[in-house]
């Protein structure tokens, strides 16, 4: 019901800080929370947290870390910033993406360090958009084991999680103060429970149907690859309190959705020198743009879907991702060893494969640049055994939601701040700029992970006043 009300006479329990929604944000705001003093209550509409977390490569774009040294890698949270406002055209505000290109280092550092984390930095290609490699994962390269790492170092500093239990009310008083909140739970009982501050990490309105139509009409009809969670609580909370709201038509698409298998496909396969055709055999676009925007371009193609076109190569550098590696267990990968017994198991035209294939290769071998713009690179020649994935484009998470200031407080209409009201994650306006466009590779862990934490420290020193 997303509602906001009159606080009642009397809450059936009070707690300092309660936190909506239990994926990476919640839980590094309950973490952060804790660590500073107070007891949050987090709210989880599953049984098991997994939210789009879950869903994700788990991949966080930090600079200037430990990690990175380690390697020898030159970066600097500037430079990371200067790349987040090139990829939006410089449509964020350019304090909160100083902010969490500054945090999101120390965020990493500090999961690894005090709740045993075993990050790395993916080191074998660099993802469109990025100037250095930054990209921190865990071993499986996969969200999954990313939220049950954050899920048990939670458990373990004795963080209280509702699971199974919706928030549909928030109650607020005349001023605007949070008091608490209303929540539903599986067997059908309710409960009201009063807090000192709140923050929302309930991620953005994917799931909502109505919203994206209302937000974005391009992705209506598209394959939504997120969580069913994310009905746009934040949003329509925010609507109703008076907040701002910016950004509301961004979001991350994703160009290389393993079809019918619903997997993700790694982009890797592109930048590293693979290419996309359509059922016809044809290139199309300039796919190294950024695998978000190439979410629409796909859909725009007949049938809905594209080939991702690569060889054992690349392939062998996508197999550090866990679900590359299930969508080649699973029969998505199509290989042969000539481009003629490719284009057969595909189903296009063989001489119009053939031909993308010698135009993508001329380009490599002469450093140039393709009528969609696409800058080729030497070094990166497509060799047999050569392989293809059919693929659809997919909606995966919005980007627009509550405005925030650099301490993730959420901000009124008039620039005000509420007085206990706090968002992270897909709940707050991201720094993808206004369209799909403008999503750098990370950016939702990004912020789930730096809001996440900033809130929970602000949000446990207001609550326990």
């Amino acid at each position: 019901m997303s509602r906001v009300l009159p606080p009642p006479a009397m809450f059936d329990a009070e707690v300092p800080l309660v936190i909506i929604g239990a994926g990476a944000a919640g839980l590094c705001a309950a973490l952060a929370a804790k660590e500073a003093g107070a007891d949050p209550v987090v709210i989880e509409r599953d049984a098991v947290p997994a939210g789009s977390t879950a869903l994700s490569a788990g991949l966080i774009p930090a600079a200037g870390t430990r990690f990175q040294r380690a390697k020898g890698i030159d970066d600097s949270p500037a430079l990371f910033a200067e790349d987040i406002q090139r990829k939006a055209h410089g449509k964020n505000d350019t304090a909160l993406v100083d902010v969490v290109a500054r945090e999101v280092g120390p965020a990493v550092e500090w999961l690894a360090e005090r709740y045993g984390l075993p990050f790395d930095v993916i080191d074998n290609f660099t993802y469109p958009g990025h100037s250095a490699m930054r990209m921190h994962g865990l071993p499986s390269r996969s969200g999954a084991e990313l939220i049950d790492r954050l899920r048990s170092a939670a458990e373990a500093a004795g963080v209280t999680i509702l699971t199974e239990s919706r928030a549909d009310t928030l109650y607020a008083d005349g001023d605007g103060r949070i008091c608490g909140v209303a929540l539903a739970r599986a067997d059908g009982s309710s409960e009201t429970i009063g807090c000192g501050a709140l923050v929302l990490a309930c991620n953005g309105y994917g799931g909502n149907a109505a919203l994206v139509r209302e937000l974005i009409p391009e992705m209506a009809e598209a394959l939504y690859f997120g969580h069913p969670g994310n009905q746009g609580d934040a949003v329509l909370w925010g609507r109703a309190l008076g907040a701002q709201l910016a950004h509301l038509s961004a979001y991350q698409g994703h160009g290389s959705v393993a079809s019918p298998h619903n997997i993700l496909i790694t982009w890797a396969v592109i930048a590293e020198g693979g290419f996309q055709v359509n059922a016809q055999g044809h290139r199309f676009s300039d796919e190294t743009h950024g695998y978000s925007e190439q979410a629409a371009e796909v859909l725009r193609q007949p049938g809905e879907i594209a080939f991702d076109v690569f060889d054992a190569r690349i392939a062998a550098i996508a197999r550090q991702f866990e679900d590359f590696r299930g969508a080649e267990k699973g029969g998505a990968l199509l290989t042969a060893d000539t481009l003629e017994e490719l284009a057969t198991r595909m189903r296009v035209p063989a001489d119009a494969l053939v031909a993308s294939y010698r135009e993508t290769e001329e380009l490599k071998a002469s450093a140039g640049v393709d009528r969609f713009g696409r800058v080729f690179a030497a070094g990166q020649a497509l060799k047999p055994a050569f392989h293809a994935v059919k693929v659809t484009g997919a909606l995966f998470h919005t980007q627009g939601g509550l405005v925030v200031d650099g301490r993730a407080r959420v901000k009124r209409q008039d620039g005000s701040l509420f007085p206990n009201l706090f968002a992270a994650g897909g709940a707050a306006a991201g720094v993808s700029g206004e369209t799909a466009a403008g999503y750098l590779s990370g950016n939702g862990l990004l912020t789930a992970t730096t809001l996440g934490r900033l809130a929970g420290g602000a949000a446990a020193s207001i609550g326990q006043s």
